[in-house]
């Protein structure tokens, strides 16, 4: 998340709609971790696993390069994405204490996570407090994320969950200090429809919508974001009904 003043005091606009915050580890002492424990940097190719429903639970995993998808498979086989998560943020926590990973999560472009050895990586945590603040204080953030977008999926209409969608998009860029009002959607629409539970054509119509109103402007996966007030309203429009 970025400030609301800018650095000439002028008003910034806010990135953020009030229901949805992304945890995040990106203020993690990185190098007192791993003299702590033994941790293993892994690089994915777009599309190549981080780990698999069903392997053995064997560690949590910090997003250290690139984005990740979460997905979760039915009994039927449909594959429903739960989640997108970028550097600083942690995979593997909805596995604790299961004795094997709960979900797929898969690379959506070239990644590198860090394994974190489980229950290692929380023995660590009890030799550094500041560590152990972080790590619980992520956990609570994920279990708040989740239960954000539980909630917002079962109350807004179509197009404001593109809009608060592409909000949170915005906000997690600029905590990573990058652009909030221009990237690169690294996943597909149907990535994004899944996650929405919206069907594809929706979602692409949604967004076309947000074009017409100017609030964005969208080439394939790139976006702008023109009207920040706009986007942002029509986000919390339903949440104010």
């Amino acid at each position: 998340m970025i400030a609301n003043v800018s650095q000439n005091g002028s008003p910034r606009p806010s990135w953020t709609t009030p229901a949805v915050q992304s945890p995040s580890l990106s203020t993690i002492d990185l190098e007192a971790l791993r003299r702590e424990l033994p941790v293993t940097r892994r690089k994915h190719a777009a599309g190549q696993y981080l780990y698999r429903s069903g392997q053995p639970f064997r560690a949590i995993h910090l997003i250290h390069v690139g984005s990740y998808k979460i997905c979760d498979t039915s009994t039927d086989g449909r594959e429903k994405v739960t989640a997108f998560k970028m550097r600083g943020e942690l995979a593997g926590v909805e596995s604790i204490g299961l004795d094997t990973y709960a979900c797929d999560v898969i690379a959506l472009e070239d990644s590198e996570a860090w394994d974190l050895p489980y229950p290692a990586v929380m023995k660590a945590a009890v030799r550094i407090p500041e560590l152990q603040e972080q790590i619980h204080t992520a956990l609570a953030a994920e279990i708040r994320c989740d239960r954000s977008w539980m909630l917002l999926l079962g109350t807004l209409a179509a197009e404001p969950r593109v809009a608060a969608f592409l909000i949170d998009i915005a906000a997690r860029h600029a905590r990573l200090g990058y652009s909030a009002k221009h990237f690169i959607l690294r996943m597909s629409r149907l990535d994004m429809a899944s996650f929405l539970a919206l069907k594809h054509e929706t979602v692409s119509r949604a967004l076309s919508h947000l074009v017409d109103l100017r609030f964005i402007e969208v080439q394939r996966r790139e976006v702008r974001v023109l009207d920040v007030d706009g986007l942002r309203a029509m986000a919390c429009c339903a949440q104010a009904a």
